[in-house]
């Protein structure tokens, strides 16, 4: 009996995306940094650099040790902390940004690192990993399904409810426990 998997679709790597990130977004920053110079002044655009830093760096401290303490909580009730795991990416990410000097990643990683925004952050990067899974057929996933397991036709037991009894003849390995 031979197990037959679909083929799976590769996605190709979008490349403009790293000419948007390594071109577009630093002259963007660059702008923005200019025109705020020229408002406040460019002693103050330095010192507003400076203190976005200083917040985006005890922010991440402040909400990373509260994601922590829910991932363990989350863990210690024997629920799966996947709330938890995003919200930490999402601080990661947005803190990576608040450190990047510029007045545009900072808006951005600050929505990222505040939990009134975060719920937001955490429906898009769900919604990325779902449609990444289920375009590549990730674990689990045959013919773009929305379900983790073999999907039917994956192999010889298509239910596990229809697995067959061992019989009289039949080996079970097993340990004993008195």
């Amino acid at each position: 009996m031979s197990t037959s998997t679909p083929p799976t679709r590769r996605r190709r790597f979008p490349w403009w995306l790293l000419g948007v990130a390594f071109v577009v977004v630093p002259l963007v920053e660059i702008w923005t940094i200019i025109q705020v110079g020229q408002v406040i002044g460019a002693w103050w655009t330095l010192g507003l650099l400076v203190l976005s830093g200083v917040v985006g760096s005890w922010l991440v401290k402040r909400e990373g040790a509260r994601t922590m303490r829910a991932f363990r909580d989350a863990l210690s009730a024997g629920r799966m902390p996947h709330r938890e795991l995003a919200d930490g990416i999402l601080i990661l990410v947005g803190g990576t940004l608040m450190l990047t000097p510029g007045f545009v990643s900072d808006v951005l990683g600050i929505l990222m690192i505040l939990p009134l925004t975060r719920p937001l952050g955490r429906t898009v990067l769900a919604g990325a990993i779902s449609r990444r899974l289920v375009a590549s057929g990730g674990p689990g996933l045959t013919g773009g399904g929305a379900g983790f397991g073999p999907g039917p036709g994956t192999g010889p037991v298509t239910d596990p409810r229809a697995r067959r009894r061992p019989g009289p003849g039949d080996v079970v390995q097993g340990e004993v426990v008195d």
